[in-house]
């Protein structure tokens, strides 16, 4: 498989491949939410089954020139049992994907952690993956943890690293490289990051950590930039060609995605990691486009390889 480097080529290999991927929507009266899945459904790779208020549904659909046919709709009064409703129906077989609508995240997430119906294995650790696309940059620049971990500690580090490489693997990348950023490229007990991206760094050397070139602490520049090394005499095997960031914490990685799609018109494709199915919760201030790609991405995950 040819590596996938843009997010539109992302769309293009999942509709190629000839599957309906059955999507839950939970509490689904939500205008782009309805719009990005319509335009999927419309392309015929997507089926989606929306929960929520059928009325609201229909009504958006109207509004917004959407073909309601295409859609299968559960009416639900309130958004809590639509909510659970779409995540039992993903827990029990009867759809591929749970995808968050108009409804708290809060709501959301402990429908999705409820120990008897949820989508989180026992012991399991749950976190986030997005696939950035960067007009600056010649690849796609996979990114975690954006959502769900506020300060991960060494465990769940590995779970991040061990989530981002094999999203990296359904994109055709065999071996990607792996930067574990921070503010510096030294290991000091002064960044307590750093301290844990040496002993991830010695995990991959003995092969707790494979298929990945890994290496850290470096900044942003040691990670993605080629000439950065020769500048500060720094001898790493990323190279300056990273596809995946690891952040140390939640603040940095949600700062720092927001930032490139607020001043650098980034789009990405990202989902929750960890459960036994795809989870898709995006943001509010996400672009229309970017809507649709997580839409793909979650197909392309859902798929048996």
């Amino acid at each position: 498989m040819k590596a996938i480097t843009k997010l539109g080529e992302l769309a293009d290999f999942v509709k190629k491949q000839g599957c309906k991927t059955r999507i839950a929507v939970a509490a689904a009266q939500d205008s782009n939410t309805l719009s990005s899945i319509a335009r999927a459904a419309s392309e015929g790779w997507v089926q989606p089954i929306l929960h929520g208020s059928k009325a609201k549904i229909l009504q958006l659909c109207q509004d917004e020139n959407l073909d309601a046919s295409l859609m299968q709709i559960i009416d639900h009064a309130e958004d809590q049992s639509a909510t659970q409703a779409a995540t039992q129906m993903v827990r029990n077989g009867e759809a591929d994907v749970l995808m968050k609508g108009l409804v708290g995240t809060d709501t959301f997430l402990k429908c999705v952690l409820n120990k008897e119906w949820g989508l989180l294995p026992p012991g399991a650790v749950m976190s986030y993956t997005c696939a950035l696309e960067l007009p600056r940059y010649p690849k796609l620049l996979f990114v975690s943890d954006t959502a769900v971990l506020p300060y991960p500690d060494l465990a769940q580090k590995q779970a991040m690293i061990k989530y981002s490489v094999a999203m990296a693997h359904r994109f055709g990348i065999q071996t990607p490289k792996v930067a574990l950023v921070t503010a510096t490229e030294k290991v000091g007990a002064g960044m307590p990051s750093t301290l844990d991206y040496a002993l991830l760094c010695k995990m991959a050397e003995r092969g707790q950590i494979k298929d990945a070139i890994i290496d850290g602490p470096l900044d942003v520049f040691l990670a993605c930039d080629p000439a950065a090394g020769e500048i500060k005499g720094v001898d790493t095997p990323i190279q300056g060609e990273a596809d995946i960031l690891i952040f140390p914490n939640l603040e940095t990685a949600n700062s720092f995605y927001k930032g490139l799609m607020l001043f650098a018109n980034a789009e990405l494709a990202g989902m929750i990691q960890g459960t036994i199915k795809p989870v898709v919760v995006m943001s509010r201030s996400e672009s229309a486009a970017s809507k649709y790609y997580c839409i793909a991405l979650s197909c392309l995950m859902a798929e048996e390889r």
